[in-house]
């Protein structure tokens, strides 16, 4: 069991702490200028994070996120090993840097006269701004310039950075812009782009990294009109490690880091993350058929004490029984495992393409999850629940939100409106934060509805 649980947990684990990568020994570059700022790299370099949807979190027991990448591409180019040290706020980042704790941080730093005087930025640039989040795809003309914002009522945060560049935009317009500032303790950009999507508020504002990063889950939202100036960021290092920030430099405007990059914002912050649900058509299967696949559910289906249609409706939920499909994230196959996943239970490279191998490794998961969270929920049916979700997530997740419920006086062997909602929870920085927390930002909205998916999919199976 111990083996196990270090398995569906290692990545997430170690992060939590320090977490070595990376491989081999000094390679050589070109030039003698190059060859030297190389061999002061140290053989291993310190790197800290945020937990945060465009920097590092961890997703299916695998740690992934745009700068996590990037700087993971660092160390293999640069022949050098990389621990990690995820903390809690850019405070406490800038106060490990400056004290030599970490040596870089790969993290968007502002470039602004305040950070400057702390840090030295380095490597690739990335540009923000605050744009207007507003519906797409009706009949509403869109707008596309400030000025059409007079009349209009814009939601925002009060108290927050958007609030405060709409009243100093209001201001410029000669007034007219409804500016509404609400308070919610556990209110973040995240809810307020969801509230765009869904027509509950007519127009919010946030940060384009994060507008373009939800973006891919709503395709219902417009965000292509600027509000603020641009602001410029990078990574940073300490003042006097010039040295370390013209390595970074110099390997940032190589040709081929310049692709990669390209090719991980496109992956993180353009690539469709949408789960698209669709009715499956059954009217040419024989009664009691759901899929071509039959035979595999109810085969393995037996294996771990399962409904063999339960398996099925994750089946088509995961993949709509597709056993070619591949997500955004790496997962494959007929039941959508990741590779590392697939890889402990001997399903190794292509083969996870094979619905027999993808149903076999997917029913041998459930199995372990199952026996892990039979010591945290006793009923039978409800751990179903918890192990769809882990199955979604990945179970550090779980193990977090049956923290944060407990904390909350929710019930943590209960999944609807308990443990679903601390799971919820774990996209605002004040939970995933929380010390009981271990494993950091997770967008759990998108578990929640998968399991109501798989549940919605059974129940029509049942009926078949």
């Amino acid at each position: 069991m111990k083996r196990l649980v270090h398995f569906l947990c290692l990545i997430a684990a170690l992060w939590c702490g320090f977490l070595a990568t990376g491989c081999g020994g000094k390679g050589g570059t070109q030039g003698e200028a190059a060859d030297s700022l190389e061999m002061r790299l140290h053989d291993t370099i310190v790197v800290g994070t945020l937990y945060s949807p465009t920097s590092y979190f961890i997703y299916r027991g695998d740690p992934m996120g745009y700068h996590y990448d990037l700087i993971q591409k660092f160390a293999k180019d640069n022949h050098v090993h990389i621990q990690f040290k995820t903390v809690r706020n850019m405070a406490v980042l800038l106060s490990l840097l400056d004290s030599a704790k970490i040596d870089i941080i790969a993290y968007n730093i502002p470039m602004t006269a305040e950070f400057k005087k702390q840090v030295r930025h380095c490597g690739i640039e990335n540009i923000n701004h605050q744009v207007l989040i507003q519906p797409a795809g009706n009949n509403k003309p869109r707008i596309t310039d400030v000025t059409q914002l007079v009349g209009k009522t814009v939601v925002v945060e009060k108290g927050s950075k958007y609030e405060s560049r709409m009243r100093n935009l209001n201001n410029e317009l000669g007034g007219g812009i409804k500016i509404e500032a609400i308070r919610k303790d556990t209110l973040i950009s995240e809810d307020m782009i969801e509230m765009v999507a869904e027509g509950e508020i007519p127009l919010t504002v946030v940060d384009s990294d994060i507008a373009k990063l939800n973006h891919t889950y709503y395709d219902n939202i417009d965000i292509g009109l600027a509000v603020s100036f641009p602001q410029k960021s990078a990574w940073a290092v300490r003042e006097d490690d010039k040295w370390l920030a013209e390595a970074i430099d110099r390997w940032a405007k190589m040709p081929e880091v310049t692709q990669s990059e390209k090719e991980l914002y496109k992956h993180y912050f353009e690539q469709s993350k949408l789960r698209r649900s669709r009715d499956l058509d059954m009217r040419n299967l024989r009664r009691g058929e759901v899929s071509a696949y039959d035979n595999l559910f109810k085969t393995y289906a037996k294996t771990i004490g399962w409904d063999w249609r339960l398996l099925a409706a994750q089946g088509y939920v995961e993949s709509h029984f597709d056993p070619n499909a591949t997500s955004w994230a790496g997962a494959r196959g007929l039941m959508q495992l990741m590779p590392r996943t697939a890889a402990h239970y001997g399903r190794h490279d292509g083969s996870i393409i094979d619905p027999d191998n993808s149903v076999y490794a997917a029913s041998r998961y459930i199995a372990d999850l199952n026996r892990i969270l039979s010591s945290y929920v006793k009923d039978r049916d409800e751990r179903i629940k918890f192990i769809l979700a882990a199955y979604n997530s990945g179970i550090a997740h779980i193990y977090d939100a049956i923290a944060l419920a407990r904390k909350h006086g929710k019930n943590p062997a209960l999944w609807h409106d308990n443990v679903s909602e601390a799971l919820m929870m774990k996209s605002n920085p004040e939970y995933y934060n929380d010390p009981v927390c271990r494993y950091g930002y997770f967008r759990g909205r998108q578990t929640v509805e998968y399991v109501k998916e798989v549940t919605r999919v059974y129940e029509r199976f049942k009926g078949k």
